[in-house]
């Protein structure tokens, strides 16, 4: 790309997001490199100030959104690409440069993907269901510990961890001669800080509930089969109102639920799932749709609960599972793009 001196105003900026420095590549109209500096963080606000009003793009990560915040209220028109999508763009040797001047690029491009800016509301919301989502994890990890001392001792525990809270006082008391003092100690220690963690995750689960039942989206959102505050609070941090989505469709396809297309030709080839996207929420709704089959909820409608049964007849119960959760994510679009909550065709005949 060509370098000049030129007294034309900046177009477009390519920044290359650091932890501390920032590379910024300024192209103008005609897409000739105008300027090229390194800021610190404390820099980029400043210059960003001082230059007129132009087309920003980064890569979208988790520093991007506060920048591109930053950046909006400054005036400039800000667009987030994500990573594999400017990767195509970039020339020769990679180096910082290189990828500002790749995104810069990459962001001028008609039919580029790009990702919203999310709210400093979502992002709260989001860092509640991340540090839940660990101690979950945590949770697990405790009780399959515990589980996994006593099995080595020849006890063996029923599967689900009410089993285990059930029969642990019990096993720890009459077991003498099977657990040594030291295992003993160590179980209790494992069952203190089971029960540390399941007051901390219902803490926050009381906290997500609240601001779900305050935030009218999440609201909509509660209204649709199989989700409640924890799911629609998690889709609602993580796609807002879904008006960076055209369609459902691009809703379920962004979350990993739709097959993976392999086409020449006039061969169509359908595979797995893409599972690209958001893992936590693709998880959520795979659980949700497995909740509608297990418990059968009555605000499953007339229809949505025909075509369950039509497509049970021909599908595997975990393929019924995800295809379930693609419908439900389109059901989401719907209800969140069109500010209308979910209305069912026609009273649920389950009981």
């Amino acid at each position: 790309m060509p370098r000049k001196n030129s007294t034309d105003p900046i177009a477009t900026i390519g920044i290359d997001i650091g932890k501390n420095t920032f590379h910024l590549i300024g192209l103008d109209k005609q897409r000739a490199i105008v300027m090229q500096t390194k800021l610190s963080r404390r820099q980029l606000g400043r210059r960003l100030v001082n230059v007129p009003c132009c087309l920003i793009g980064m890569e979208a990560c988790s520093g991007a959104h506060f920048i591109g915040r930053m950046a909006e209220q400054l005036g400039h028109q800000v667009r987030l690409i994500p990573a594999q999508y400017v990767k195509p763009f970039l020339k020769g040797h990679k180096n910082d440069y290189r990828d500002a001047e790749a995104i810069a690029e990459a962001v001028q491009r008609p039919t580029m993907r790009f990702v919203r800016i999310k709210t400093a509301e979502q992002m709260d919301l989001l860092a509640l269901h991340r540090v839940r989502s660990r101690l979950v994890s945590q949770r697990t990890g405790v009780i399959n510990q515990m589980r996994g001392f006593l099995i080595e001792r020849g006890i063996a525990v029923a599967k689900g961890p009410n089993s285990l809270r059930k029969v642990l006082p019990e096993i720890l008391g009459s077991c003498d001669d099977v657990l040594s003092p030291m295992i003993v100690r160590l179980i209790e220690e494992l069952s203190d800080d089971w029960r540390r963690l399941d007051i901390w995750i219902d803490d926050l689960t009381e906290e997500i509930e609240l601001l779900a039942n305050e935030d009218t989206c999440c609201r909509r959102l509660m209204t649709v089969p199989g989700i409640g505050p924890t799911i629609s609070s998690a889709i609602v941090g993580a796609v807002g109102d879904a008006s960076g989505f055209a369609s459902g469709r691009d809703l379920s396809a962004w979350l990993g639920l739709v097959p993976r297309q392999m086409s020449t030709g006039d061969r169509t080839i359908l595979g797995r799932i893409t599972k690209r996207g958001n893992r936590y929420v693709r998880t959520l709704l795979e659980q949700a749709a497995h909740i509608i089959l297990v418990r059968r909820p009555q605000t499953v409608g007339q229809g949505l609960w025909d075509w369950i049964e039509a497509a049970s007849k021909r599908l595997h119960r975990n393929v019924l599972i995800i295809a379930l959760a693609n419908k439900l994510a389109r059901i989401a679009w719907a209800v969140l793009a069109r500010g209308v909550a979910y209305q069912p065709k026609g009273p649920s005949h389950v009981r």
